[in-house]
């Protein structure tokens, strides 16, 4: 498993993440929960959507 997101995209995945779980906290509602994809993928720095789809935002190696 490689990386294929990109420094930018991994930070916005993860104040995404964070965001929808406090939103479903304070809401109290389980759909808070789908913050944790963005959150996960973030963290990871892999996101299997962009392997399908052939993107990848991460900068070429020289």
């Amino acid at each position: 498993m490689t990386t294929n997101m990109g420094s930018t995209d991994k930070t916005i995945r993860v104040v995404v993440g964070v965001a929808i779980l406090g939103l479903g906290l304070y809401l109290k509602s389980w759909w808070g929960l789908v913050g944790l994809l963005p959150l996960i993928t973030g963290l990871v720095g892999y996101c299997p959507a962009y392997r399908l789809l052939g993107i990848s935002t991460c900068p070429k190696k020289p």
